[in-house]
């Protein structure tokens, strides 16, 4: 199998310009696609829900796993992307997903550090669908 390279997640269009616009450099999700994460691979925006594909690009600094996403805006501040209310309701609207089974396991969530956050000059369609959990690029 092809060598892991980095990463992408879908990111609503609407904050996207907090990472190029506004120095916001820490992205926030529940715990998916993370395992083969290291820094210094590549972290690919694809923006969703409007003029879709990939806008830009950073390098990973860093992955840093929590039960409680609330506690990176005491490791990272306001460099986090979403407001605290904002990952509140974002925490709220994953209770109400596939939480009937489940055991009382926490789950985790992920803050991934970027650096060197770079736009591109129009966005670049994918060859396929990037689903909500992210996926891993590769060579």
């Amino acid at each position: 199998m092809s060598k892991i390279v980095g990463v992408t997640y879908p990111i609503p269009k609407r904050f996207m310009d907090r990472f190029f616009k506004k120095g916001k450099d820490v992205f926030v999700k529940p715990a998916t696609v993370w395992k083969e994460l290291k820094p210094g691979m590549k972290f690919v925006f694809y923006q969703s829900h409007e003029d879709t594909g990939f806008v830009g690009e950073a390098r990973i600094k860093r992955v840093v796993l929590s039960e409680n996403p609330m506690q990176f805006f005491e490791t990272f501040g306001d460099r986090v992307f979403l407001t605290k209310d904002e990952l509140k309701e974002y925490m709220k609207s994953q209770e109400r997903w596939g939480r009937r089974r489940e055991s009382k396991k926490k789950k985790l969530w992920m803050a991934i550090e970027l650096e060197d956050v770079k736009k591109y000059d129009k966005p670049i369609k994918p060859k396929r669908l990037v689903p909500v959990g992210g996926q891993y690029l590769r060579e």
